[in-house]
Parts: structure tokens; sequence; C-alpha cells
């Protein structure tokens, strides 16, 4: 994890120099967001020493549909709504652990595409990311990667995300 955090604190910072638009933003409790104002994603979060790590496991949406077939992605939803209850899932997750998604510091989002349309929503998993983080209500942003993937291990799933939060000492 260390030689992880050095290497993207280093191509942060030769990331700032080139492009100098990259604005620091000071959030809860110490941890540091590098944010680019036009992306809905951090570049760069640097967490202080003494945080708790906690890994969310990958997590998909619960059935939507239960008159769909199993399994299907009838059962689940659109890339929209999947997105968004996958998301919930993970609030009610770290609620549970006293943290909230404003917390949550690292983003993976596993995408494959609708299997009868062949396309891969991407623009329907951000409209839903972009309820949780960058709001009025949520600004903290994670650094976020998405992958494009050829199945997911539920055969009806678009999407899966995992995400890394922090707790601060004494929380």
């Amino acid at each position: 994890m260390l030689k992880t955090f050095a290497v993207s604190t280093m191509f942060s910072a030769v990331g700032l120099a080139a492009v100098g638009a990259c604005v620091p933003a000071q959030a809860q409790n110490g941890v540091v967001r590098q944010n680019e104002p036009s992306y809905p994603i951090a570049s760069a979060v640097e967490v202080p020493a003494g945080y708790s790590t906690v890994y969310v496991s990958g997590i998909g949406s619960p059935v939507t549909n239960p008159a769909a077939p199993a399994k299907s992605v009838a059962a689940y939803g659109s890339m929209v709504t999947q997105t968004e209850e996958s998301l919930k899932r993970i609030r009610d997750i770290l609620k549970n652990m006293g943290l909230g998604m404003g917390d949550v510091v690292q983003m993976h989002v596993f995408m494959v595409a609708d299997a009868q349309t062949k396309k891969l929503d991407f623009d329907g998993m951000m409209q839903s990311y972009t309820k949780f983080f960058g709001t009025k209500d949520q600004p903290n942003l994670p650094v976020r990667s998405a992958f494009a993937v050829a199945q997911l291990s539920n055969p009806g799933w678009l999407v899966e995300i995992e995400v890394v939060a922090v707790k601060p000492p004494h929380h």
C-alpha cells in the first residue's frame, strides 16, 4: 500500500505541475483531496497517519424486479438503477460502521455491456454516481477507476462496485 501511495503522490505532483488545474480540497478530519474542478472524481487523496482503513467488498444491486427471470438484467434493472442500488448498499454498510459516503477515498467500478444492446452504459453509471459524490450535501470525491469487464459474478449485474473508506482516529 505504501508503494502505491508513494507512486500516486509522485504522479499527482507531476500531474499538478503539468496541469496546474487541480485544486486541493481539505476534507473533514484532515483528509486532503486533489480535485479537478470539471470532473467528479479526485485525482489524488492523502490520508493522514493513524486512520483505519475500511475495505468494502464488491457490491452489486439487489433484485429490483422479482417478477423478472432470476439472474437477468431485467431482475436488477438498468445501469442507472443498478449503480444507485449498489451505492445505497455501500452507504448502508458504511453507516453501520459509523461512516458515510464522504469517508470513501477510493472506488473501483466494474461494468459489463448489456447483453441485449451490446453497449456499456458509462453515462448511466455516472448519472447515479453523481447523486452520491460531488454534491452540495456530500462534496468529497474519491479517486476512482472504472473498468469494462467481460462478465461479473452475477449474470444479471451490469455493475459491481468496491470502495475503500477511512475512519479517523478515535471515531
